[in-house]
């Protein structure tokens, strides 16, 4: 991988004749569009501001050993996550979870998830009630969502709006929004229930039951087995990560790349050149500049925005992203800290009950390798922030560590302090998938798209979890080609876009703490994250 300071100035023409496609961004979005034009007749400049590659992907060390602090999972079940790492060269470090079993913890007790739920919305009233989740009358409430008539939606509507009107509020603060709340960071009376559960509001139309469209997205509950006959097969791993952790596929996309990959590359302007592009990389005292028939974007929102200043259409829908940012608290407790050793992968708090921790994930019970690794030690993960709680993030890292880990302690029982314990902080780090998500997203696509040679990828756009965003790196590859073969990105115009002096950050570059030996502290449950 050749890193260059970002203020060297060098001549743009490509080596051979070979057109340059530059991608702003080294996050998993970015370093996937540069894999995938790895065999392409193309020379490719990946251009990353932050100090390192990866985004939300980072390991870290904790406790001497190295543990994911980013995304920890990505779904098995879907091919663009799981195909990219085995192109990559890295399926022999693939594994899957030991459990999944993610648990709530309401109202001061740990209660199950009920199995016939589709991101909270329940398949099943009668399990549902036999979990404890729902008081009395918020259950008898939800009962009745069968019975009601079908309710009629006029475009866009917020998850909590309308689960809320089937099957009454109860159940979207105890059951929706924890859920939706570990993906996004967000809050279900915000998010788009079309961007946010897809599959759940198409089925819900053709169904007279909200209920009904759940249990139409769920594999039918296993028959019993006859007495006596052996336990059916397991069911395919939901999740699965990497040996060495998910922070080590963004170097391995780098190097199988065979991109030209640069940290301290901060592009600071981007306006129509003579051959397509023309980038302005570095501080304004000493900027250099690089020549590229055709641009991906691979940055969040906002910042994407402020360097799509002259296609007003992409900059405004950019724009109206907002972004929820988070911190990772990991703890490393030894064994015996804990009055009896965790047996789920870890649970999910309800914004209601006013808790600094969000979710929790018992990483070394969830990931079976690390248990192998560091025998005797329990690692613990505690996701800290949601949309607008922005200042419990402004504590410092022994204040987040205290607080995650009395959180842990009041859940668990869990006694004394953690071996080691490590803050990381991720600003502005999630995008909010609000009312109206999928309009913005069309207004940006085809604004992008009267554009010859460029394009734009990552979390903003189709999901926040690795392989949606390994998706839409495909899709802007394939764009930015089809405009490269067809010759139409030899562009002369010399309009800008984007207004200069400003200054683009990369992917959200993570803050780390040092250990914080003397404070006890929790953790997250493994959200498939970017």
């Amino acid at each position: 991988m050749k890193q260059s300071e970002a203020a060297q100035s060098e001549a743009a023409e490509s080596e051979a004749g070979q057109p340059v496609v530059a991608i702003i961004g080294a996050g998993i979005a970015g370093l996937a569009a540069a894999f995938f034009l790895r065999d392409e007749p193309v020379r490719v400049v990946v251009l990353e501001g932050s100090p390192q590659l990866g985004g939300k992907l980072s390991v870290a060390e904790v406790a001497g050993y190295r543990v994911d602090v980013g995304a920890e999972a990505l779904l098995a079940r879907r091919p663009e996550g799981t195909g990219l790492i085995r192109a990559a060269g890295l399926d022999g470090d693939l594994v899957s979870p030991g459990t999944t079993a993610a648990r709530i913890w309401s109202r001061g007790a740990m209660r199950r998830l009920p199995a016939r739920q589709f991101m909270g919305v329940p398949a099943d009233t009668g399990e549902l009630g036999q979990t404890g989740l729902l008081s009395p009358e918020g259950l008898a409430r939800a009962s009745r969502e069968p019975e009601l008539r079908p309710t009629h939606r006029d475009g866009d509507v917020s998850v909590a709006g309308y689960v809320a009107a089937r099957f009454g509020q109860e159940i979207v603060d105890r059951l929706v929004d924890p859920l939706l709340g570990g993906v996004y960071a967000g809050r279900s009376e915000e998010l788009s229930f079309e961007a946010t559960l897809p599959g759940l509001a198409q089925a819900s139309r053709t169904h007279a039951s909200l209920a009904g469209a759940a249990a139409s997205l769920l594999p039918p509950p296993p028959p019993s087995p006859p007495p006596g006959s052996p336990p059916p097969p397991a069911r395919p791993a939901v999740f699965t990560t990497l040996r060495g952790g998910l922070g080590a596929l963004p170097p391995a996309l780098a190097a199988a790349s065979g991109a030209d990959v640069r940290t301290g590359a901060m592009v600071r302007e981007l306006v129509r050149g003579p051959r397509g592009w023309r980038l302005t990389i570095g501080s304004a005292h000493a900027p250099g500049h690089l020549e590229a028939d055709a641009v991906i974007l691979a940055l969040p929102g906002r910042p994407a925005s402020r360097l799509l200043g002259g296609v007003p259409g992409a900059a405004a829908a950019l724009g109206e992203i907002s972004y929820a940012s988070m911190a990772i608290v990991t703890l490393a407790y030894p064994d015996a800290a804990f009055p009896q050793l965790p047996d789920g992968s870890g649970y999910l708090v309800p914004a209601v009950d006013g808790r600094p921790v969000k979710a929790v994930t018992f990483s070394s019970v969830k990931w079976p390798h690390l248990r192998d690794r560091a025998a005797g030690l329990l690692f613990v993960r505690c996701s800290v922030g949601r949309i607008g709680e922005e200042a419990i993030l402004q504590r410092d890292d022994g204040e987040l560590a205290a607080l995650a880990a009395a959180d842990l302690a009041a859940a668990t029982g869990v006694r004394g302090a953690p071996a080691d314990a490590l803050v990381t902080r991720w600003g502005g780090a999630l995008p909010q998938y609000t009312v109206g998500h999928l309009d913005r997203v069309a207004r940006i696509q085809a604004s992008l798209a009267a554009q010859p040679g460029l394009a734009a990828c990552g979390a903003a756009y189709a999901g926040v979890g690795i392989p949606a965003c390994i998706g839409t790196a495909r899709a802007a590859v394939d764009q930015v080609l089809a405009g490269l073969r067809a010759g139409s990105t030899r562009v002369r115009s010399t309009a800008a876009v984007r207004a200069p002096g400003s200054s683009t950050p990369g992917p959200s570059t993570p803050v780390r703490s040092t250990p914080v030996p003397s404070t006890p502290v929790p953790s997250t449950p493994g959200q498939d994250g970017e």
